[in-house]
């Protein structure tokens, strides 16, 4: 039973949206990221990842005082429109729909090569179709699936340090500290890894599904975000001492590289099995956080209106989130986009700017400022710091949002003249 209501049902609590930013954060890039990141700074990968995580906490910090002040869907799309103005929440909410949709079917794709490598679109569909068969049927189910998933990749995650740290094999001197590729390397292993834990806006995402706002965002998204840390610098340094930036650098799965290396072998069907749980876990927050971010802007009549209503018995945005679903598997049944989305990246620092500069006027205090000014300027480095194609794309995908807003303003004010 369906009615026209847009109001969703507070029922995730602290542990709960911790969860969702868990899932949201370790997800299938810790499995991957590595890699690129090692390649592009050499020794510099660990100062690689202080510089995203830096980025990372003024942008979690900007989010939780903005998602305190206005705690409902949509995250930065609300936060840009309530304090910037219409259009600079327009274009993050347009950065991060089709940036993010995108990522969902490249997410999709990477469950399908785990799970089926012989089918791996039909895989990806039928995850799809699962996942959105789960949120379909309330916020709470699907807490209680990414709280599983995260349980599982945790466990993976810790097998796989213990077993490079205890094999014996290595060695504390592949962690010197560099820059052998330079600073620019190091920006772009920052951004690499930034990518791999950018989850924790989803708390801030699903803002009008959690109790207390107030108080429980603020503290969720710094605690899912630390701990997502610790776990990645835990897998960064085993995983380095063991390879080396040389060799994680040319490994293009470092986790199973790694504990292959280790002397284990036999861990490597479970690295594999996490990765793809990780992918699951990934994809489920994605279409949560896209489908919050498409009720909000179909309420405001940027996307049709018909996918503003939220189902009257389990409270969630069903058409938003068929909407999604249906879009996602058709790109996953028919498109391989694992290797064009680099847009998506260009995507998610615009998202995360907009949130800095509008958490910059939440306050005239200068201490209050240091934090959004930190974490704007960051976001544009990282921005354009990653490679040229990347930065094009994401540039012209943000100026066709741009596009379409100013012909839609001109289709309405002649409409009314």
């Amino acid at each position: 039973m369906t009615g026209t209501g847009t109001a969703l049902r507070r029922t995730l609590g602290v542990r709960d949206a911790v969860v969702v930013g868990l899932g949201s954060m370790i997800g299938a890039g810790v499995f991957s990221a590595l890699g690129p990141a090692a390649r592009a700074a050499g020794s510099g990968l660990l100062p690689g990842l202080a510089a995203a995580a830096v980025v990372a906490y003024c942008n979690a910090m900007s989010s939780a005082r903005l998602a305190a002040r206005y705690p409902a869907s949509g995250g930065t799309y609300v936060y840009g429109r309530e304090r910037l103005g219409a259009f600079w929440g327009y274009l993050a909410g347009w950065a991060f729909v089709v940036g993010k949709t995108a990522s969902c079917a490249a997410m999709a794709l990477t469950v399908g090569v785990y799970v089926w490598p012989g089918q791996p679109h039909a895989a990806a569909v039928a995850a799809v179709v699962a996942l959105t068969a789960v949120n379909y049927g309330g916020i709470q189910k699907s807490a209680w699936l990414t709280r599983v998933i995260v349980a599982v990749v945790l466990a993976v995650l810790a097998a796989v340090v213990v077993a490079c740290l205890a094999s014996g094999r290595a060695d504390a001197g592949r962690l010197d500290i560099g820059l052998s590729s330079g600073a620019g390397g190091v920006l772009q292993a920052a951004g690499l890894l930034f990518f791999a834990f950018a989850g924790y806006a989803r708390i801030a995402t699903l803002g009008e599904e959690v109790r207390d706002p107030a108080r429980t965002i603020p503290r969720a998204i710094p605690l899912a975000l630390a701990i997502t840390l610790a776990v990645y610098a835990c897998v960064a340094v085993a995983v380095l001492a063991l390879l080396g930036p040389s060799r994680l650098g040319q490994a293009t799965a470092p986790l199973a590289d790694a504990v292959r290396a280790a002397g284990v072998p036999g861990l490597v069907p479970v690295v594999r099995a996490g990765a793809a749980v990780a992918a699951l876990g990934s994809l489920l927050a994605l279409v949560l956080g896209v489908s919050r971010t498409t009720l909000a802007m179909a309420r405001d009549g940027h996307l049709p209106r018909v996918l503003a209503v939220v189902h009257t018995r389990f409270r969630v945005p069903h058409r938003a989130e068929l909407a999604v679903g249906a879009v996602v598997a058709a790109l996953a049944a028919w498109v391989d986009v694992r290797g064009a989305i680099g847009f998506s990246s260009f995507g998610v620092l615009t998202y995360y700017a907009v949130a800095n500069a509008a958490a910059w006027t939440l306050s005239t205090a200068p201490r209050s400022r240091v934090v959004p000014a930190v974490g704007l300027a960051g976001c544009a480095t990282l921005a354009f710091a990653l490679p040229a194609v990347s930065v094009g794309v994401g540039a012209g995908v943000l100026a066709v949002g741009a596009a379409a807003y100013r012909v839609r303003r001109w289709r309405a004010g002649h409409h009314v003249t």
